[in-house]
């Protein structure tokens, strides 16, 4: 038999009913499982630097991880509550008191994504007192529930529920409540409960609480007594813990972090969320060593109209560990400050700023993040002004530097800017000519060096003629950089101070540099359609002819302050200076044939490119201080005929030595939908030679090996080995990974480290788990994988 009741008395029953998990936003629209086999399917491009996560993987719950009663016809759009009518069906319906409705024998409602059954169910229309018994199940689009036995008050959205069955669909998530108690419609509590991602009646792990009271208004929950287990075995106690119920922050502890470096020894954190307010929040992070002692950290973030930044701090009150370094620091307080901000000041410019300092040379070597950083020598600070238009852009600041390699002095430290100003233009004079000009002004400091200010104009005007086929640029400059030396320049040399009866390179306190750079790149592009291995693509043919010229200027008397010799490459075959930086600008009269062959498919994707080039001098190269008449030839080789697999290579070699001076190869190969391999070869002629290696190897659906190996042939000797395993199932992941590494390097500079770990080496362990759906015990693994190996997800 089939009765219409007003729809608002099952979305009353419903809201009662949804006493775990919370009803679904009826304005949240359609709702879909979180049980996606393919999320974990999405496997990164061959060739990225930067992957995406992987999304938890639920493909390996069971396929029935429902209740029982779950029915996958029923409606998924929320949004058609308000105007569906309820359809009831049950065996037996009687109404004779004209206020209450008993209904029995299977009763089903059902109104858009809503369906409640039960054994029986009353309903008094008159004081809208409700009683469900027997077998009562509930299912909508965002959860199912079932109870034995339910009554309550619709109009107060009051309810008490027995013996709870949950499960969320929207997000994986289930459990039971021996009672739940639904206070009103933002108020509930539930006694003996149960919570776990797992699939349900196989709990891997769970919390259970004797008592969870919720708070929709605050979107906090109180769970009291409780425990999280593996399996039967509780691990962790908590009297009290609250956690949110929605996306709104929340004060409260994070998980724990565990590790040990051959450094610092075991350490242990346990940092805790302070949301302050919804514009600004903290982290405090007590740790303790084992080897070192206790250590306070902390961060502040804000975020205010017009500024944004964080501050990071860490304090160590008193180190008791071993010292390696130069710095003497046994017994003494140590710290770290990391400051950085952004703030708009008004239209068009902004302040940035950072600030990073650390009480001695060894801190970072002693306290690093071993697991997921590089080693780092040097800690810069920054504050600039900075404004930029639609064809300019102005800076105007500072930075400083500190060193914090405890086996090398400041020596090796770079200059100072105090200050620096840089203004650039790019303005279009017509559809094919534009002017320019780059200019910056900087005094730079360094004690024991000589210091000075250093302008720098570089102006320019430059055309662009051309079409698909072809192009002609030409581009003439000035360059004009003029020096004010301080007083006792010429006790310097570019070492530093001279000794007794050195003679100084510097013969003016006022010296400048002044030239003319010419230049024209050009180049015609030729394509064709071609075939290779059965597939169709576009072949190109780019020739390419750049002409140099920059006249010789003597620049021994200008001092080097920010100027180094860049690595020959193959865009060095088009650029006007082999020199970063001001200080020095080559002398030029070059002339440089480039060859590019591309196979492009039908998507006009890159598959293939193929490059040669090579410089012809046709004057000696003075500022370089070479005489030859051609450069080294350069080649480079990029493939990818497949998502599979991709290789990139690049080779210098010159005819005047007839050596190799440059070889370099990559090749990646993907290992079905998450596994991938990496292998390299680096080779510099005198500087460096080094083979890597790393790799993700799936074992099976649940299993997989992680690794990265780099090997120094120049000093044979590993320079950083990793090893790890993960396993994955339907609610946990587990990561363990071991890694040592060269932590810093001894240059020869002061005394010699003493200690068991003179060759500067460190180790590091550190174990991670995650329960899917909580979160994880520390987030230090993830992005040194992501570093060490190239295509990890």
């Amino acid at each position: 038999m089939m009765h219409k009741l007003p729809p608002r008395r099952l979305l009353a029953i419903a809201a009662a009913l949804a006493l775990i998990g919370g009803q679904a936003d009826a304005s949240s629209g359609q709702s879909t499982p979180a049980t996606s086999p393919g999320q974990a399917d999405q496997a990164c491009p061959l060739g990225s630097f930067h992957c995406a996560p992987r999304p938890y993987n639920y493909a390996m719950c069971r396929p029935n991880a429902l209740l029982d009663f779950y029915d996958p016809s029923l409606g998924k759009d929320v949004s058609l509550r308000e105007t569906s009518l309820t359809k009831v069906d049950a065996q037996h319906v009687d109404s004779s008191n004209q206020s209450v409705y008993h209904l029995s024998g299977d009763v089903k409602l059902q109104r858009a994504d809503q369906q409640l059954q039960a054994d029986s169910v009353d309903y008094n229309n008159v004081s809208t007192d409700y009683d469900a018994r027997g077998n009562v199940r509930y299912q909508e689009a965002g959860q199912l529930l079932a109870s034995s036995h339910m009554r309550g008050n619709t109009d107060a959205s009051r309810g008490i529920a027995d013996d709870v069955r949950y499960q969320m669909l929207d997000a994986r998530g289930n459990g039971v409540a021996k009672q739940g108690h639904m206070l009103d419609a933002q108020h509930s509590r539930y006694v003996m409960a149960t919570y776990s991602t797992c699939d349900v009646g196989h709990h891997l792990w769970e919390f259970r609480a004797k008592s969870i009271t919720i708070n929709k208004e605050t979107g906090v929950g109180v769970a009291r007594d409780a425990t999280m287990r593996l399996g039967n075995v509780p691990f962790l106690y908590l009297p009290y813990f609250s956690f949110p119920t929605d996306d709104r922050r929340k004060s409260g502890f994070l998980y724990p972090a565990i590790g040990n470096t051959s450094r610092s020894g075991f350490e242990v954190s346990a940092p805790y969320y302070l949301n302050l307010a919804p514009n600004y929040d903290a982290t405090l992070d007590p740790r303790i060593y084992s080897d070192r002692g206790a250590m306070l950290a902390g961060e502040f973030r804000y975020l205010v109209p017009g500024s944004n930044g964080q501050i990071n701090v860490e304090y160590v009150p008193n180190d008791h560990g071993e010292n390696d370094g130069l710095a003497d620091i046994k017994g003494d307080s140590r710290y770290l400050v990391n400051l950085s901000d952004r703030t708009q000041l008004w239209k068009g410019w902004q302040f940035v700023g950072s600030y990073n300092h650390a009480s001695d040379s060894s801190y970072l070597y002693d306290y690093g993040d071993a697991l997921s950083h590089a080693a780092i020598y040097t800690l810069a600070s920054n504050a600039a002004v900075m404004g930029g238009g639609k064809w300019w852009h102005a800076s105007f600041g500072g930075t400083i530097y500190q060193n914090v390699n405890p086996f090398v002095t400041d020596r090796v430290l770079p200059y100072d800017q105090l200050p620096y100003a840089t203004f650039g233009m790019n303005v279009p004079l017509s559809r094919w000519l534009e002017f320019g000009m780059d200019t910056s002004a900087v005094a730079f400091r360094k004690t024991g060096f000589v210091e000075g200010e250093r302008e720098d104009l570089y102006p320019y005007l430059a055309a662009d003629f051309g079409t698909s086929a072809w192009f002609v640029r030409p581009k003439v400059a000035y360059r004009y950089t003029a020096y004010q030396l301080d007083s006792g320049y010429d006790k310097y040399g570019y070492g530093g101070l001279l000794g007794s009866g050195g003679v100084s390179p510097f013969t003016q306190q006022s010296p400048s540099r002044a030239l003319p750079i010419v230049s024209v790149d050009s180049g015609l592009v030729f394509d064709r359609n071609a075939s290779l291995f059965g597939n169709s693509y576009t072949q190109t043919l780019e020739p390419r002819i750049y002409y140099l010229y920059v006249p010789y200027r003597n620049q021994n008397n200008l001092p080097v302050f920010d100027t180094s010799l860049m690595s020959f490459d193959y865009w060095q075959l088009f650029s006007p200076n082999q020199f970063s930086g001001a200080d020095r600008q080559m002398d030029a009269n070059n002339v440089t044939a480039a060859l590019t062959t591309r196979l492009l498919d039908d998507s006009g994707a890159e598959r293939l490119s193929a490059s040669i080039g090579q410089i012809r001098y046709l004057s000696p190269q003075r500022v370089l201080g070479t005489d030859w008449v051609r450069s080294a030839y350069v080649a480079q080789l990029d493939v990818q005929l497949s998502d599979r697999w991709r290789l990139a290579s690049s080779y210098q070699w010159s005819p005047n030595t007839r050596l190799t001076d440059m070889a370099a190869v990559e090749l990646q190969r993907r290992l079905g939908t998450d596994g991938v391999f990496n292998f390299s070869y680096r080779y510099r002629r005198g500087l460096l030679e080094q083979y890597s290696a790393s790799a993700v190897y799936p074992l099976s659906e649940r299993w997989r090996l992680v690794g990265s190996w780099t090997y120094s042939v120049k000093d044979r000797e590993t320079v950083e080995a990793l090893a790890g395993v993960e396993y994955d199932s339907c609610c946990v992941s587990l990561r363990l990974v071991d890694r040592n590494y060269v932590n810093q390097a001894y240059y020869g500079f002061g005394p010699a480290p003493t200690g068991g770990n003179i060759n500067q080496r460190d180790n590091a362990i550190m174990f991670e788990v995650v329960f899917k759906g909580l979160g994880s015990s520390g987030g230090q693994i993830d992005p040194l994988l992501r570093r060490d190996i190239l295509g990890y997800q």
